[in-house]
């Protein structure tokens, strides 16, 4: 099979005088490159922002806005970029010492056409070349499955199959799930498989700090802008760079909130609390939540146009008690990861053990599970984890863990749920559009609820 040809590279070219400017473009164009131009250093920050070009080229000496600090800003959001600067004699040693701190080359003015050139399809080659390298590691580990999340059910293989289709791509996400059914894990995943594998992955939980300070986590702040804000801080948007930003629980977040987030992802980017002026932004987002966002947009908690910025694709994390074939492989993974971590032969599970966890709800889901293997792990005096070994509410054998839990003095609001949506779906003949109505809900998340609770065959 033919490879398919690389599509021809973008050239930035950043200089204050319009004479070279037209000059290098006419020269770039002629030779199959897609030349754009920026006079002066601010300018060229705003089009990098703008057009995200493969190659850079800059003069160094620019009133206002510097080559080097061109070079120092680029090379902060993509440690990759390919940088070629223009230099005088005057500041040939800083162009030296330019491309030591990353630079790819720089060529003193004034230079002959050829020698620009050479330089330019090499810049070109070694970037076809990195781009190559990147895409081969990316199929590697597509091809991995040991890298996959750990789970054979369907549903949970329907979910990775969807984080697989999207990771490649610069949509935003927007993962649902009950807490601790691995929406972290999926969105690590998602990266891991992106062209922004080798980029910042960076995480926040919303819903831990108070609206201050999570309006300057995200979006940074200057100095005196607020009690205590003694030096500039760039927020964790900026961070990011050219990498991935999941914003866990979501939900959480306030109206105020909501209104700058949606700006983020509208404009591309941010306005630091106590500033006037923007900051560009090119991280990918990916949103997470264990609420139904569009029931909270009925309560008006949550503004519906950003749930449409975020909910560009939608992946539904299954509950553990909808995937209970994978709490073995899950159990032994965990297992293995205690006694590495205390550097012993792991244990395993006597068969009543095991069956009681198949047989327990998991209301914490998989870090439920997580932790309480690494409890009985840690109290367990033989090679094998007996039933004892568990938790209480676990070792409480459930031969049906939904009609059970039905007979408990306290049975869970999900298993309640659950109960109703059958008792009523069974009444109406299995009708769904009526069944939505009679409990009030749209059709679409009813359907939601189907699939959650296993109900939708």
């Amino acid at each position: 099979m033919t490879a398919a040809p690389q599509p021809s590279p973008t050239v930035l070219v950043i200089d204050d005088e319009m004479g070279i400017l037209d000059t290098i473009r006419i020269l770039l164009k002629s030779e199959g490159f897609v030349p754009h131009t920026a006079l002066g250093g601010k300018k060229g920050l705003e089009q990098i922002a703008a057009l995200k070009p493969d190659l850079i080229i800059t003069d160094v000496r620019m009133p206002d806005v510097t080559g080097l600090d061109i070079l120092a800003s680029v090379r902060a959001h993509d440690p990759e970029a390919v940088v070629i600067l223009m230099t005088a004699q005057a500041s040939l040693q800083s162009a030296i010492g330019a491309v030591n701190n990353g630079a790819f080359y720089y060529i003193q003015k004034p230079f002959k056409n050829d020698e620009l050139l050479a330089i330019v399809r090499r810049a070109a080659e070694h970037r076809n070349l990195r781009h190559e390298s990147r895409s081969l590691k990316i199929e590697m580990k597509r091809r991995d499955r040991s890298s996959r999340p750990l789970g054979a059910s369907k549903p949970w293989l329907e979910a990775l199959h969807i984080a697989e289709l999207v990771a490649n791509t610069d949509s935003t996400v927007l993962l649902q799930g009950e807490s601790g059914t691995g929406k972290e894990v999926v969105a690590r995943y998602i990266h891991d498989l992106s062209g922004r594998a080798s980029k910042p992955f960076v995480s926040i939980n919303c819903g831990a700090l108070p609206e201050n300070l999570l309006e300057s986590e995200l979006f940074g702040h200057v100095k005196g802008s607020f009690t205590g804000a003694s030096r500039d801080k760039e927020g964790l948007f900026f961070t990011a760079g050219e990498g991935t930003f999941l914003l866990d629980e979501i939900g959480e977040t306030t109206a105020a909130t909501q209104v700058k987030l949606l700006r983020v992802l509208q404009q591309r980017e941010v306005i630091p609390v106590g500033a006037t002026e923007a900051k560009p932004v090119n991280a990918r987002v990916i949103a997470a939540t264990n609420r139904d966002l569009e029931e909270e947009i009925k309560r008006g908690n949550f503004r519906s146009d950003l749930f449409y910025r975020l909910n560009v694709v939608s992946i539904l994390l299954p509950p553990l008690r909808d995937r209970p074939g994978d709490i073995e492989l899950l159990a032994e993974a965990f297992l293995r990861r205690a006694a590495e971590a205390r550097n012993e032969e792991p244990r395993s599970l006597q068969p009543d053990a095991l069956e009681a966890m198949k047989a327990y709800n998991w209301p914490g889901n998989v870090r439920e599970l997580e932790n309480a293997l690494e409890r009985a792990a840690i109290l367990a005096k033989g090679r094998t984890i007996p039933l004892s070994g568990l938790p209480e509410k676990v070792s409480e054998r459930r031969s049906d863990p939904l009609v059970s839990e039905a007979a408990q003095a306290n049975p869970t609001l999900d298993t309640i749920e659950r109960a109703y949506i059958l008792w009523v779906l069974e009444n109406e003949g299995g009708n769904k559009p009526r069944t939505a109505e009679i409990l009030g809900i749209d059709p679409s998340t009813l359907h939601r609820k189907l699939s959650r609770y296993d109900l939708d065959k």
